[in-house]
């Protein structure tokens, strides 16, 4: 029997991801790999061949290192391809709008890569953000319902992306943007923020959409929102992929 592919997965394992600032964030990744393989019997090693391409390059992972885990799997294999998606929890440090006061925002981020047949290396960050119902804004005498919101935003790039700079793009297409911290006048900062910059999830959209298609290095991308209606039973959603508006 033919055995198209073969490989690991949900592995959770310590990491060191590089920031944009020079340093290595330490961070629990899940990982899964795969490979296709060129016979109908693949070598007996084959859980030796991936856990050792990855264990030589937990202290640093990057595009770079990605691409190097990836070609040690189809060298170790003889594989057609081989695909590799690690995703992880990253921490960054925010000073709420009005106190200054510091905490750490979590952001849910995953890299997918492909070598061989399906080649390709993809950055994705799921981003917590505030809208503002307009029409509730319109129709009210007193306020506008708003609610928690994410984006996921996936991209292909040209030259290096780096994952803060990925989540700033989206944060300031939302209505307002979120921190773990608020004092008082940073709530009272953040309500009237967002009730001055109203949007549905599809404007929300758009708003990622223009400023992926402005970016000179993003080649490719996809984004959804979803909105968890804070009057409503069911959530908002609306979802752009570049390749159909291009």
């Amino acid at each position: 029997m033919l055995i198209h592919s073969v490989g690991i997965k949900d592995i959770q394992t310590p990491v060191k991801v590089l920031e944009k600032g020079g340093g290595l964030q330490a961070t629990i990744a899940t990982i899964s790999i795969q490979a296709s393989m060129p016979t109908a019997n693949p070598p007996s090693s084959c859980v030796d061949a991936f856990t050792s391409a990855l264990n030589g390059s937990l202290g640093k992972i990057s595009v770079t290192s990605f691409s190097k885990i990836l070609a040690d799997v189809q060298e170790r294999l003889q594989a057609r391809s081989a695909r590799l998606e690690m995703s992880f929890p990253f921490f960054i440090e925010k000073k709420a709008p009005v106190t200054r006061t510091r905490s750490l925002m979590e952001y849910e981020c995953t890299f997918s890569g492909g070598i061989g047949d399906d080649e390709d290396f993809i950055l994705s960050v799921r981003v917590p953000v505030t809208t503002l119902c307009p029409c509730s804004k319109e129709i009210s005498a007193d306020g506008a319902h708003n609610q928690r919101a994410e984006v996921d935003m996936r991209v292909k790039f040209d030259n290096f992306i780096w994952i803060e700079d990925l989540i700033v793009m989206v944060e300031q297409s939302a209505s307002c943007e979120l921190y773990a911290l608020l004092k008082r006048p940073d709530e009272k900062f953040v309500t009237e923020k967002a009730f001055h910059n109203p949007m549905f999830v599809e404007d929300v959209v758009r708003k990622v959409a223009l400023a992926a298609l402005a970016h000179p290095d993003i080649t490719w991308f996809a984004a959804g929102v979803e909105s968890f209606e804070s009057i409503h039973k069911h959530s908002a959603y609306a979802y752009v992929d570049s390749d159909e508006i291009r």
